[in-house]
């Protein structure tokens, strides 16, 4: 058995109204995989920002070779070895591939020359290689990846500093199937070098695939860890995350059959072109629907929610009842009816130093104004009032929403959607990072949110969630419309086959 490398010992972290960390004792060995998996809320990200020195414990103790560590800040913990890779993004949008990937060396040796920057690049260079990036520049802009492309980067950047401990959370979250298998081998190459791997993740599967060990959090306590063995089920681990059995009726809202009450088009969308990511692409939306947009990570689907709404330069036309929406000009589209939920909650969804008040009605200030002033009761009215609808967790409407899980700020970035009163709702990525149990909540919201007449448009790269929750679904691939499947033809094989064009269906 291989030595202990890591432990946390008796750790307690709270927040107002929160104990985020209840008396936490776990070991990480040297050379292991080891998943730590739970509910949002359980505990992960405060045992994450521990570990990076962004937070320290009130109470309690990290060990480091069985020696009492502090980790009192970021670069204390680099410094230690530790790497962390969050989920929500962190690059510089503004520098290059090769930038980010080697951000660290820039910061320590400030005045390193142009001949070290070239080696620096080609530094870079061989640790993109080596994670299989071969089709990444490195003086590529960061600004013009797609999520997944971005999250790889980031990868690259902790994996170039040779960690002793990496910690990744949720790393293939917006990964293709192809692009996850190149970070497993990876992730099994690392262990075999001895580095230690927290593997954080709500994709089950993939932790019994990879993990040696798990370790179970649930309301800030660790719950059990479990040895891998061929006799761990899925069901198992859900049922210690959640501490009962959950089928999986209730993990996923089942599937409408078509959305029986679909009414009329509201959103038209023709030739809808964005220079070098999509061209020609048309579709309609209607009262009532679940549009799934599926896709390979090159295929254009993730630039798509961005030019429908206005964010990213287009050609073509985008209509609402009627109604051609201007491109480039994002408020028109909300005063038309249209509502976007980003992919990146942290980038371009949440008000991270704002409260869950101010986030619920940012949106649709001008309803909430008086002469120029907000009118504080408004505000908190409607605040509860879509709290307690889409029943977000919370310890009040005062709270930061950098401190909610990722479940929690999900739901009140859908419900800031849902202030403007949209006729279209655009989903990118809705459950990205989210467990089992939030998952079937936002699932169970948009079903109702459909059934009420609300028009769904939802771009995934998570195929279960495409298969069971879309009246019709869209599949890219090359920049444009591949294919389009409904009913009972919607399954893996048939939306893989027009992703990868070995099908000859095509759009009509």
């Amino acid at each position: 058995m291989a030595p202990t490398l890591l432990e946390l010992k008796d750790i307690t972290r709270t927040f107002p109204g929160v104990v985020a960390m209840d008396d936490v004792s776990v070991a990480f060995r040297a050379g292991e995989i080891h998943a730590v998996i739970g509910e949002n809320g359980a505990g992960k990200s405060t045992m994450m920002n521990l570990l990076a020195g962004e937070l320290q414990p009130d109470a309690g103790s990290i060990l480091i070779d069985g020696k009492p560590t502090p980790i009192r800040s970021p670069i204390a913990s680099q410094k230690l070895g530790i790497r962390v890779v969050f989920q929500e993004l962190s690059l510089c949008q503004n520098l290059t591939v090769g930038e980010n990937v080697l951000l660290s060396d820039f910061a320590a040796r400030p005045a390193l020359s142009h001949l070290a920057r070239r080696r620096s690049a080609q530094a870079a260079a061989a640790t993109l290689r080596e994670l299989g990036l071969t089709d990444l520049e490195t003086d590529t802009p960061v600004s013009s990846l797609t999520v997944a492309q971005q999250q790889l980067v980031e990868i690259a950047r902790a994996i170039s500093h040779r960690a002793r401990i990496l910690v990744l959370d949720e790393p293939n979250s917006a990964l293709s199937p192809r692009e996850s298998q190149r970070l497993f081998d990876l992730v099994r190459a690392l262990k075999q070098q001895g580095v230690t791997i927290l593997y954080v993740s709500h994709h089950l599967d993939e932790v019994l695939a990879l993990a040696d060990r798990i370790s179970v959090m649930r309301d800030g306590r660790l719950i059990t860890t479990l040895d891998n063995g061929p006799d761990l089920t899925v069901d198992q681990l859900v049922a210690h995350m959640v501490g009962r059995e959950v089928d999986a009726a209730e993990q996923y809202a089942l599937r409408p059959e078509a959305h029986a009450h679909i009414g009329e088009p509201v959103l038209d969308v023709r030739d809808l072109s964005v220079p070098g990511h999509i061209e020609h692409v048309s579709f309609s939306l209607s009262r009532g629907e679940i549009l799934g947009v599926a896709g390979l990570p090159d295929s254009g689907k993730d630039i798509l929610a961005d030019a429908v709404f206005g964010l990213a330069p287009r050609g073509g036309t985008v209509e609402i009842g009627g109604i051609r929406l201007a491109p480039g000009r994002p408020y028109h589209a909300i005063a038309a009816g249209m509502s976007l939920i980003p992919a990146d909650r942290r980038a371009a969804g949440a008000l991270l130093s704002m409260t869950v008040a101010e986030n619920t009605v940012s949106a649709a200030l001008r309803r909430f104004a008086r002469a120029g002033f907000l009118r504080g009761r408004p505000i908190r009215n409607t605040a509860h009032e879509y709290v307690g609808k889409l029943d977000a967790r919370i310890a009040g409407l005062g709270q930061k929403i950098a401190t909610l899980s990722g479940g929690n700020q999900q739901k009140i970035i859908l419900a800031r959607g849902l202030v403007t009163g949209p006729r279209v709702l655009i989903l990118h990525e809705p459950t990205r990072g989210i467990d089992v149990g939030a998952k079937a909540e936002i699932y169970a919201i948009l079903k109702q949110l459909a059934a009420e007449g609300l028009a769904v448009l939802m771009v995934s790269s998570e195929l279960p969630e495409i298969m069971l929750h879309s009246s019709r679904v869209i599949v890219m691939a090359d920049r444009t419309i591949a294919g389009q499947l409904s009913g009972s033809d919607i399954t893996e094989e048939a939306i893989m086959a027009l992703a990868t064009r070995k099908s000859e269906r095509r759009a009509a």
